[in-house]
């Protein structure tokens, strides 16, 4: 982060000003994880920087990170409008540039996500859909972080976020591992069925997912809200299978392999 200040500070060009932002956005991303409170600050710098540089897709970047913080905080309505007024303004500029259109398939998804939580269904499955209608249409290189799996992955969140547990496991049976590219994704697919399989009262699946994100990426299930998860099964599932093993790695400091 230094770094990127010395060189933000140097420069005062709107490249600098971007990667500046880009950093605050993984800042507020590695502090959602953990549930720290600092992460509005970072989300509030990032929005700062990103309108310096005047990138256009910085600051929709910026504006997705900050509706997480707000949603993660109980401010649903407030998330669903930063995001919504966000992709808005994006999709005014003609999405002239891949990058842009990637930001704006990306925006869809949070967008409708965060209106699930705000209680829009109506809009919520909408978006969803133009999401998945935007992906379709990007014609990026291998590694693109949007696509048709990774917006289904926000299909089963929607889905999961409206009570409706039935779609959520019929989007969720579509995907597997091998269409996600990094640890960290492939262990969000697990614990995002976690949370499903949860709202349908299934205690070793589960478990069972939550051990597969694991092994996948372990700091998944230490973030706070798999944690209650995990506390929840511990204490009214204990004989299930999985779950004493669970509890067992959810308590380790280390990431020792199961």
């Amino acid at each position: 982060m230094s770094v990127a200040h010395t060189v933000a500070d140097d420069r005062r060009d709107p490249v600098g000003f971007a990667r500046l932002a880009a950093c605050y956005d993984l800042a507020t991303d590695a502090l959602g994880k953990l549930g720290a409170p600092t992460r509005r600050i970072t989300a509030d710098r990032a929005t700062a920087y990103a309108r310096l540089s005047g990138s256009q897709v910085a600051m929709a970047s910026a504006a997705r990170h900050l509706s997480v913080v707000l949603r993660h905080e109980g401010q649903h309505a407030l998330a669903d409008r930063v995001t919504a007024e966000a992709a808005d303004h994006l999709e005014s500029i003609g999405l002239t540039i891949p990058a842009e259109a990637a930001m704006y398939a990306q925006m869809l998804c949070t967008c409708a996500y965060n209106a699930a939580h705000a209680g829009d269904r109506e809009r919520s499955l909408n978006m969803i859909a133009d999401a998945e209608r935007a992906a379709a249409r990007l014609h990026a290189p291998h590694g693109q972080p949007v696509t048709p799996a990774s917006v289904a992955l926000y299909r089963v969140g929607v889905h999961w976020s409206l009570g409706d547990t039935g779609a959520a496991l019929r989007a969720g049976r579509r995907l597997h591992p091998g269409q996600f590219p990094t640890a960290e994704r492939r262990g969000r697919l697990h614990t995002d069925m976690a949370r499903v399989w949860q709202q349908a009262g299934r205690p070793e699946e589960t478990a069972r997912a939550l051990l597969a994100a694991y092994r996948e990426a372990p700091d998944e299930i230490h973030r706070p809200s798999i944690l209650r998860i995990v506390t929840d099964l511990t204490r009214h599932h204990p004989r299930t299978p999985g779950v004493r093993r669970l509890a067992a790695v959810a308590s380790r400091t280390g990431h020792a392999g199961l």
